[in-house]
């Protein structure tokens, strides 16, 4: 399998977007869709011939650092302009969704909250984004890959929290990204949909303050409530934009509510706080045709109804590696098969350290029980981190390819 080649089976019959919502209506398109949260290895970027999207951000904000001896307002400044060129865009979304469109995914993310591109104060070597989260800006040690890893929370308690500047929903940078990207889309001809997302709201909120900052902030009602309604209000605003520029397709929200164990928060307190807002988001999201994706790690099988309630058309990953039996994307999906569509769930752990043959059977097995009647959509069980062996790779999307025609005939 080492000298493995990739052929992509073309066929056209339905443009990317077109095929997934079919799958999210729980009908059958021409072929089961793809999707991959993120692409983070370098030996899949060369066999397709692409350049890993971030590589340099770590000599980039290094060098600037120390041309401005220091100067961390300059720096800030100067990344935020930099990032903001059109040449800088358009190589952007060359790298990151040229990449998927060579492989033959049918759709990807482009954030517009938070992370690598919404900073709001730069460093040498880490950066906080919008919501007060600190990421540190490092080179894997295996392959020397850029990646930026979460670090601690910018705030100590709710009074820092409130002496900070608001979250900005109508900040230009987000329009300029959302046009570049739409823009790549419409040359891909059909190829990619390319759907804007977000961070919700409990993520980014306990990763502002540090885990155990948040469970102390868990016992102040009021002044966490505060909290998370204004990352209601943020999500809420920013969705609107969306609609104002045109979207038609869906939303995926990034909001990991669970570990391998269970949920992080108590379920009366995702149902207090964070699944009002979800619910707003959904309503406003179907009544203008657009369909929402909530992008989940950990075992939220507790919380489970109360997505399907909220109005969540589709969920990702499932991950397949908790401690908990009955959170399985097979039983999941025995129950729950005509209320939400999956996303998922090839492991992440085994495409790195299994068999070419595991991940085909394994790859086989997602798209006979699950694809028949649509409501499917295959991914890996998280995103492709730099573990993951190439042919591993190249194998899930041969299977794919190779059995995902509707009518699914696998024997």
């Amino acid at each position: 399998m080492n000298n493995l080649k990739y052929e992509r089976i073309i066929d056209h019959i339905m443009d990317a977007l077109e095929r997934i919502l079919k799958a999210l209506n729980h009908e059958e398109p021409d072929r089961v869709p793809s999707f991959e949260l993120s692409i983070d290895n370098f030996d899949i970027c060369k066999h397709f011939g692409e350049e890993y999207v971030f590589q340099g951000i770590v000599k980039s904000f290094s060098d600037t650092y120390d041309l401005y001896k220091g100067d961390t307002d300059l720096l800030t400044k100067t990344i935020l302009m930099a990032t903001e060129t059109k040449g800088y865009m358009k190589n952007l979304m060359k790298r990151h969704l040229g990449l998927y469109k060579k492989i033959g995914i049918d759709f990807a993310v482009v954030p517009f909250t938070g992370y690598i591109l919404f900073p709001k104060f730069c460093n040498k070597t880490f950066f906080t984004d919008e919501y007060g989260r600190i990421f540190d800006l490092r080179k894997n040690p295996t392959d020397n890959m850029d990646l930026a890893y979460y670090k601690d929370g910018a705030f100590k308690n709710f009074e820092e929290y409130e002496a900070a500047p608001p979250l900005e929903p109508d900040n230009p940078r987000r329009e300029k990204y959302f046009k570049a990207m739409k823009k790549y889309e419409k040359d891909s001809q059909g190829k990619i949909y390319v759907m804007p997302s977000i961070w919700g709201l409990f993520e980014p909120t306990w990763q502002a303050f540090g885990f155990t900052n948040f469970c102390k902030l868990l016992t102040r009602s009021a002044e966490i409530k505060k909290v998370f309604d204004d990352r209601g209000k943020f999500a809420i605003e920013i969705l609107k934009l969306f609609i104002e520029w045109g979207e038609t397709g869906a939303l995926l929200i990034f909001d990991d509510y669970g570990y391998k164990m269970g949920p992080l928060m108590n379920p009366k307190n995702y149902k207090k706080y964070v699944f009002p807002w979800l619910n707003q988001i959904c309503k406003i999201s179907h009544k203008a045709g657009l369909k929402v994706i909530l992008h989940s790690c950990g075992d939220t099988f507790l919380l489970f109804e109360d997505l399907i309630k909220a109005g969540i058309d589709a969920i990702h990953p499932i991950e397949p590696t908790t401690a908990n039996p009955e959170y399985n994307i097979f039983k999941l999906y025995e129950k729950y098969k005509d209320k939400i569509t999956f996303i998922g769930n090839v492991s992440p752990q085994d495409l790195a350290e299994k068999s070419t043959e595991f991940i085909q059977d394994y790859t086989k097995k997602l798209i006979k029980v699950l694809a028949p009647g649509g409501g499917f959509i295959l991914s890996s069980g998280h995103s492709i981190n730099p573990a993951v062996k190439l042919e591993n790779f190249l194998a899930m999307y041969e299977i794919l390819n190779k059995f995902g025609k509707y009518p699914i005939k696998i024997p």
